[in-house]
């Protein structure tokens, strides 16, 4: 977790320059002001004394030998290991410096001839944005912490209740009228709602926490389906619409259609999305696909992609809709949306699996989700095993 910004020690600032005297002239005029200053007379000892100890603002000349200023920006915007630190370049500031400082990731530039109220002002306003950027990083963190730890003490007594309906359900302590009976099951239905919720958003947490361990193995697609399509047929049933599994038909071989991956995470994803639109349909049918797709020329994945494709006959959703149905927490204006969890999950199952997710649909005519995950084609056994 980051530190919160601590006001009662001195801004740290790292000046990188390969001239002594210009080093010596940034440290009088910084320390004047109260900050702590160190130097470095090249990129790559400005580079090792980063990543010992960032600094709260880096004051970098851009020409240096050997490794010039836009050279240290890029790697320093390139170690994701690195919290945020403004870069403040030293430049003639003609055009192309500015083009080129930017491009690399630099955040503002201070002229040559250095002027001592141009410095001081500059370094002002950049530590003004570090520690404003500290703190609401520190604020969605202490939230993400709140929200783990509420998630995680609210799921015991749900768990619990859980228990006790199912044993009211089943008379293990006194007959239930008929009355009574439609009640506990429908507070457990209720209950189990709830349960489900918290548990998709511990679920989120640890992703977005990244936390969650996945256990990579060959997934197969079609059983994982199939598997799928048999556990959730009862919700269909029940709003009396049809649910269906195929197979495009110009797939060759199922052997195509498997992916390297934690299968139960995927099958939450297929759940997941299949469930998403058996709720939003009353009447018609959910038909599950699968497919395969060859590779691009310029695709990641030499296998090609298993597609999966679930087309529903429901409520449809608007383009505006559309543009955030992934985002967390995302309301729909349907009176049957409910937390805005589920299919975020789903995004973040296909993206930590290096695929991607997307929707078509129009209102009143049904919605399509197409997931395309990288297939994972096992090599043949040689001929000496």
């Amino acid at each position: 977790m980051l530190p919160a910004p601590d006001s009662t020690r001195a801004p740290r600032i790292l000046a990188v320059d390969d001239l002594v005297d210009n080093l010596a002239l940034i440290e009088a005029v910084l320390e004047d002001e109260g900050y702590s200053i160190t130097l470095a007379l090249d990129g790559a000892t400005a580079l090792a004394q980063v990543e010992h100890a960032p600094p709260d603002l880096i004051l970098l000349d851009i020409m240096m030998p050997d490794m010039d200023g836009y050279e240290v920006t890029r790697r320093i915007r390139q170690n994701k290991d690195l919290p945020f630190i403004p870069i403040l370049l030293l430049t003639a500031y003609d055009k192309a410096d500015v083009v080129l400082g930017l491009d690399a990731g630099a955040d503002d530039f201070v002229r040559k001839p250095v002027d001592a109220d141009e410095l001081t002002a500059r370094v002002r306003s950049l530590l003004r944005l570090k520690f404003s950027f500290d703190e609401r990083e520190q604020l969605a963190m202490q939230r993400e912490d709140f929200i783990a730890h509420l998630t995680h003490d609210l799921r015991t007594p749900l768990v619990a209740a859980d228990m006790m309906y199912k044993l009211f359900q089943k008379e293990a302590f006194c007959p239930l009228s008929a009355d009574m009976q439609g009640a506990v099951t429908a507070l457990a239905r209720s209950n189990q709602n709830l349960l489900e919720m918290v548990n998709t958003l511990l679920e989120v947490n640890c992703y977005e926490a990244g936390s969650k361990t996945l256990t990579l193995i060959t997934c197969d697609m079609w059983k994982i389906s199939q598997s799928v399509i048999q556990e959730i047929q009862p919700l269909a049933k029940a709003k009396e619409i049809s649910l269906s599994l195929s197979i495009n038909p110009d797939l060759p071989d199922l052997s195509q259609l498997k992916v390297l991956g934690d299968c139960q995470e995927v099958r939450r994803m297929v759940t997941n999305v299949v469930a998403n639109s058996i709720k939003f349909t009353d009447t018609g049918s959910v038909k599950l696909r699968l497919g395969f797709e060859p590779s691009a020329p310029n695709d990641a994945t030499p296998d090609g992609w298993v597609i999966v494709a679930v087309q529903d006959t429901g409520f449809g959703i608007s383009a505006e809709e559309q543009s955030t149905i992934f985002q967390r927490f995302r309301k729909g204006s349907h009176k049957q949306a409910g937390s805005g969890l589920g299919l975020h999950l789903v995004q973040r199952i296909v993206t930590v699996h290096h695929g991607t997710i997307s929707v078509s649909s129009q209102p009143g005519q049904g919605s399509l989700f197409t997931i395309r995950l990288p297939a994972y084609i096992e090599p043949a056994p040689s001929a000496t095993e």
